[in-house]
Parts: structure tokens; sequence; C-alpha cells
């Protein structure tokens, strides 16, 4: 690609150092030094940023169109990328706090992130290849994304999303999926206490699911041939239809549907919150419903 301007192997300090520049190539340059300004590259476009040190405040805002390649951004470089369109990062270190925010048409690869708040309120996404080594709330509010081969550990992940496929992925994440809309996780790994909690339309299909108290207050929930581990008291208060290979440690309060399982520990109906008539358990082999 030509380029109407290249900016190598420089130094830039002050405040909106490449302001509002467009058709450039930046490239093995350090945004570091004594004068600590912040937005170096807002209001850009159609640019091109590889192999550069980012350790000042709010680089990218309001971007539109760039490819991001090779780049380390630290944890000095807090609210990295907001309210920009049309964003490829390839092969970044991302470890500033609020790295992705209110963006569109972004799409993340072969990158590490540490980051709190990563990725809030973002729409059309693709993550392939990541490494996300800590993050609290990360997916905020994401609408539209496609994530694989996701490995990450972090708390309060996927809250209010919209329609999210997830595949190939380990996800080891407390209270992660609350309050999501149409998701669909295939072939993954997920590690997590209190999993899914007050969902709508969640599909886990050839999944292992880890933790305590899963699936609870969920609306249509589906899993297809997962496995699962310490899971206890699952399914409370939830519209359920589950294929479980395995043993599921108890199932509690059922509110409808059925869940099949090669070995249930413990089934825990109580009269006086559910109608048992709304809600079946098959023990797998037994071919016949779980007196209740």
């Amino acid at each position: 690609m030509n380029f109407e301007c290249n900016f190598e192997n420089q130094t830039f300090d002050q405040e909106r150092a490449l302001y509002a520049v467009k058709n450039a190539l930046v490239k093995n340059c350090r945004f570091d030094g004594p004068a600590d300004g912040e937005s170096a590259l807002k209001e850009a476009s159609a640019i091109s940023v590889e192999d550069c040190f980012m350790n000042l405040r709010y680089p990218f805002w309001h971007v539109t169109e760039a490819k991001i390649k090779g780049c380390e951004l630290t944890e000095n470089c807090r609210a990295a990328l907001w309210y920009d369109k049309k964003i490829e990062i390839d092969s970044c270190k991302l470890n500033g706090i609020k790295a992705l925010r209110e963006c569109e048409n972004i799409i993340l690869k072969n990158s590490s992130v540490s980051s709190p708040e990563f990725i809030w309120k973002c729409r059309n996404i693709a993550v392939e290849n990541t490494i996300i080594s800590e993050s609290e709330y990360p997916f905020f509010e994401v609408e539209n994304a496609k994530i694989t081969g996701l490995k990450m550990k972090g708390k309060y992940s996927f809250q209010y999303d919209r329609d999210i496929e997830i595949s190939d992925s380990k996800l080891d994440t407390k209270d992660a999926f609350w309050h999501t809309k149409n998701v669909t996780v295939k072939n993954s790994v997920i590690k997590s206490e209190y999993l899914g909690w007050y969902s709508e339309n969640l599909t886990l299909i050839d999944c292992h699911i880890i933790g305590t108290q899963p699936f609870c207050y969920c609306k249509n929930l589906v899993l297809k041939n997962c496995t699962m581990e310490g899971c206890d008291l699952a399914f409370e208060r939830s519209s359920v239809h589950a294929d479980v290979r395995g043993k599921i440690d108890s199932v509690k309060n059922i509110l409808s549907g059925s869940v099949t399982a090669d070995e249930i520990g413990e089934i825990i109906m109580e009269e006086s919150i559910v109608d048992k008539s709304q809600s079946q358990i098959v023990i797998r082999g037994e071919n016949k419903r779980k007196s209740l």
C-alpha cells in the first residue's frame, strides 16, 4: 500500500503528536517521553501502525480504518482505543486498563491482553487466537461477536452481551455470561462459579463445564453433549434442555424442561417452589423419568 506520509524510527511525546493524520505509515516509533502528551493519533484515518511502543494515554480515539500490528501498549497506555471503527489489531500486547470501548468492526488476533474492563460496549468484533491473562468485566455489553481460540482468565466476563459465538476456547472466569442473550459456545472448556445466571437463549455444545451453581434463572438454556465437573445445585429456577455426559453433582428446582445425564448425585425439587410436572429428569441407561 502506498502511503502519503511515513513516520519511521521517531519518538513522540507531545500532546496530539500525529493528530488527524491520514493515509500514513507509522513504523518502529516510540510514543513516550517527558512531555507525557496524550491522544497521539486521535482522529486519524487509513493508517498502519507497526512495531511501535505506546507508553502514553489515549493514543487511538475516534480512529477510522487502522491496522495495528506488532505493537506494545504498556500499562501506562490506558484507554487506548475508544470510539474507533474498522480496526485490525494483530500480534500486539495490550496491557493498559480499558483498552477498547465503544468501538465497532474490530478484529483482534494473535495478541496478548492484560486489561481490566477490556472490550466494553463494542459491536461487530472478531477475536482469534488471543490470550487474556487478566481482566475484570471483559466483553461487557458486547453485540455481535465471533470468538475462537481464546484463552482467558478473568472475572465477571461477557455480561449483558448479545449475539455471541465462541468456539475452541478455554475460559477461566467467575460469573460469566450473566444477563446474556443469544450466546452459543462450542467445543470449549468453561471454568466458572455461578455460570450463565439470568441468561436467555444460552447454548453450549460439546463443552466441559466446571464450577458450582451453574445456570440459575436461565430462559431457554440448552446443553448438548456437554460434561460437568464440580457442578452442584445446577439449573435452579431455569427452563432447560440439557444432555450431559457423565455426572452432575446435584440439580435443584428446575423450572421447566428436561435434564438427561449418566448420573446425578442429588435431585432437589421443592414443591413449594416449583411444579414438578413441568420438568423431566432422565438418568441415561434407566430410560425412564427419575422419580422426583
